[in-house]
Protein backbone atom coordinates (compact mmCIF):
# COMPACT_ATOMS: atom_id res chain seq x y z
CA UNK A 1 0.00 0.00 0.00
CA UNK A 2 1.31 3.45 -0.92
CA UNK A 3 2.19 6.07 1.66
CA UNK A 4 -0.43 8.76 2.27
CA UNK A 5 0.73 12.26 3.20
CA UNK A 6 -1.84 14.66 4.63
CA UNK A 7 0.21 17.69 5.68
CA UNK A 8 2.18 18.53 2.55
CA UNK A 9 -0.07 20.17 -0.03
CA UNK A 10 -3.16 22.36 -0.02
CA UNK A 11 -5.92 22.93 -2.52
CA UNK A 12 -7.12 26.37 -1.58
CA UNK A 13 -6.92 26.51 2.20
CA UNK A 14 -7.42 22.79 2.86
CA UNK A 15 -4.75 20.13 3.08
CA UNK A 16 -5.37 17.17 0.79
CA UNK A 17 -4.04 13.63 0.85
CA UNK A 18 -1.12 12.92 -1.47
CA UNK A 19 -0.64 9.25 -2.29
CA UNK A 20 2.94 8.04 -2.70
CA UNK A 21 6.32 9.43 -1.74
CA UNK A 22 8.05 12.37 -3.38
CA UNK A 23 10.85 11.35 -5.71
CA UNK A 24 14.29 12.92 -5.49
CA UNK A 25 17.19 13.60 -7.84
CA UNK A 26 19.44 10.55 -8.00
CA UNK A 27 16.67 7.99 -7.60
CA UNK A 28 15.81 5.52 -10.34
CA UNK A 29 12.60 6.59 -12.05
CA UNK A 30 9.86 4.09 -11.27
CA UNK A 31 8.37 2.23 -14.21
CA UNK A 32 4.71 3.06 -14.71
CA UNK A 33 1.83 1.83 -16.79
CA UNK A 34 -0.54 4.30 -18.45
CA UNK A 35 -2.76 4.46 -21.52
CA UNK A 36 -2.04 6.24 -24.80
CA UNK A 37 -4.74 8.19 -26.64
CA UNK A 38 -5.59 5.06 -28.66
CA UNK A 39 -6.17 3.14 -25.37
CA UNK A 40 -3.03 1.04 -25.80
CA UNK A 41 -1.08 0.27 -22.63
CA UNK A 42 2.26 2.06 -22.39
CA UNK A 43 5.13 1.38 -20.02
CA UNK A 44 6.47 4.91 -19.76
CA UNK A 45 10.11 4.19 -18.91
CA UNK A 46 10.57 1.03 -20.99
CA UNK A 47 8.91 2.52 -24.08
CA UNK A 48 11.33 5.47 -24.04
CA UNK A 49 14.48 3.49 -23.18
CA UNK A 50 17.73 5.27 -24.19
CA UNK A 51 16.01 8.66 -24.40
CA UNK A 52 15.94 11.56 -21.99
CA UNK A 53 12.40 12.04 -20.69
CA UNK A 54 10.61 15.11 -19.46
CA UNK A 55 7.64 13.82 -17.48
CA UNK A 56 5.00 16.37 -16.54
CA UNK A 57 2.00 15.25 -14.46
CA UNK A 58 -0.83 17.76 -14.26
CA UNK A 59 -4.44 17.90 -13.06
CA UNK A 60 -6.31 18.05 -16.39
CA UNK A 61 -5.61 19.24 -19.92
CA UNK A 62 -8.92 21.11 -19.72
CA UNK A 63 -7.71 23.73 -17.26
CA UNK A 64 -6.04 27.00 -18.25
CA UNK A 65 -2.69 26.35 -16.55
CA UNK A 66 -2.44 22.76 -17.81
CA UNK A 67 -3.41 23.90 -21.30
CA UNK A 68 -0.69 26.56 -21.24
CA UNK A 69 1.94 24.17 -19.86
CA UNK A 70 1.23 21.43 -22.38
CA UNK A 71 1.26 23.87 -25.29
CA UNK A 72 4.57 25.32 -24.04
CA UNK A 73 6.16 21.87 -23.80
CA UNK A 74 4.82 21.08 -27.27
CA UNK A 75 6.58 24.20 -28.62
CA UNK A 76 9.81 23.32 -26.78
CA UNK A 77 9.72 19.78 -28.16
CA UNK A 78 10.26 21.03 -31.71
CA UNK A 79 13.77 22.24 -30.84
CA UNK A 80 14.84 19.32 -28.66
CA UNK A 81 15.47 16.61 -31.24
CA UNK A 82 14.76 12.89 -31.21
CA UNK A 83 16.84 12.17 -28.10
CA UNK A 84 14.35 13.84 -25.74
CA UNK A 85 10.71 12.84 -25.30
CA UNK A 86 8.13 14.83 -23.36
CA UNK A 87 5.29 12.97 -21.66
CA UNK A 88 2.34 14.79 -20.10
CA UNK A 89 0.22 12.68 -17.78
CA UNK A 90 -3.20 13.28 -16.25
CA UNK A 91 -6.19 11.28 -15.11
CA UNK A 92 -8.20 12.54 -18.09
CA UNK A 93 -9.62 9.68 -20.16
CA UNK A 94 -7.62 8.80 -23.29
CA UNK A 95 -10.34 9.97 -25.69
CA UNK A 96 -10.55 13.31 -23.87
CA UNK A 97 -6.79 13.74 -24.23
CA UNK A 98 -6.98 12.85 -27.92
CA UNK A 99 -9.77 15.37 -28.49
CA UNK A 100 -7.91 18.09 -26.59
CA UNK A 101 -4.65 17.45 -28.49
CA UNK A 102 -6.46 17.64 -31.83
CA UNK A 103 -8.20 20.88 -30.95
CA UNK A 104 -5.01 22.42 -29.52
CA UNK A 105 -2.72 21.25 -32.33
CA UNK A 106 -0.50 19.45 -29.82
CA UNK A 107 1.42 16.79 -31.70
CA UNK A 108 4.95 16.73 -30.28
CA UNK A 109 4.34 15.74 -26.67
CA UNK A 110 3.00 12.33 -25.69
CA UNK A 111 -0.12 12.57 -23.56
CA UNK A 112 -0.81 9.58 -21.33
CA UNK A 113 -3.82 8.75 -19.17
CA UNK A 114 -3.49 7.35 -15.66
CA UNK A 115 -7.26 7.26 -15.23
CA UNK A 116 -7.70 3.53 -14.74
CA UNK A 117 -5.49 2.63 -11.80
CA UNK A 118 -3.46 5.75 -10.94
CA UNK A 119 -0.27 3.68 -11.25
CA UNK A 120 1.85 6.67 -12.22
CA UNK A 121 0.27 9.03 -9.69
CA UNK A 122 1.05 6.77 -6.75
CA UNK A 123 4.60 5.91 -7.87
CA UNK A 124 5.53 9.56 -8.46
CA UNK A 125 3.79 10.90 -5.36
CA UNK A 126 1.40 13.22 -7.19
CA UNK A 127 -2.03 11.63 -6.76
CA UNK A 128 -4.48 13.81 -4.84
CA UNK A 129 -6.71 11.19 -3.25
CA UNK A 130 -9.77 13.35 -2.64
CA UNK A 131 -10.01 14.56 -6.24
CA UNK A 132 -8.31 11.70 -8.15
CA UNK A 133 -6.21 14.23 -10.03
CA UNK A 134 -2.50 14.99 -9.95
CA UNK A 135 -0.50 17.59 -8.16
CA UNK A 136 1.48 19.51 -10.77
CA UNK A 137 5.14 18.44 -10.97
CA UNK A 138 7.89 17.87 -13.53
CA UNK A 139 10.72 15.34 -13.72
CA UNK A 140 13.67 14.89 -16.04
CA UNK A 141 14.88 11.30 -16.34
CA UNK A 142 18.18 10.56 -18.07
CA UNK A 143 18.98 7.77 -20.53
CA UNK A 144 20.00 5.54 -17.62
CA UNK A 145 16.60 5.97 -15.91
CA UNK A 146 17.92 8.25 -13.17
CA UNK A 147 15.99 11.31 -12.08
CA UNK A 148 18.20 14.34 -12.75
CA UNK A 149 15.56 17.02 -12.08
CA UNK A 150 12.45 16.95 -9.88
CA UNK A 151 10.14 19.83 -9.08
CA UNK A 152 6.83 19.61 -7.24
CA UNK A 153 4.83 22.80 -7.65
CA UNK A 154 3.79 24.52 -4.43
CA UNK A 155 0.38 25.39 -5.89
CA UNK A 156 -1.78 23.93 -8.67
CA UNK A 157 -1.61 27.32 -10.40
CA UNK A 158 2.20 27.34 -10.57
CA UNK A 159 3.95 26.44 -13.80
CA UNK A 160 7.35 24.76 -13.90
CA UNK A 161 10.53 26.69 -14.58
CA UNK A 162 10.64 25.79 -18.27
CA UNK A 163 14.19 27.07 -18.77
CA UNK A 164 15.53 24.90 -15.93
CA UNK A 165 13.60 21.85 -17.16
CA UNK A 166 14.81 22.19 -20.75
CA UNK A 167 18.39 22.89 -19.62
CA UNK A 168 18.34 19.80 -17.38
CA UNK A 169 17.07 17.66 -20.29
CA UNK A 170 19.72 19.01 -22.68
CA UNK A 171 22.45 18.42 -20.09
CA UNK A 172 21.24 14.87 -19.51
CA UNK A 173 21.44 14.25 -23.24
CA UNK A 174 25.14 15.08 -23.27
CA UNK A 175 26.08 13.32 -20.00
Amino acid sequence: MATERTDVFKLGTQFVTLVGDELRVGQTAPEFLAHANDWSRVYGIESTRSKVRIIAPLPSLNTSVCDRETRRFNEEASSLGEGIVIMVLSTDLPFAQKTWCGAAGVDRVVTLSDHFDTNFGEKYGVLIKERRIFRRAVFVVDRHDKIVYAEYMKSQGDEPDYVQVINAARKALTD
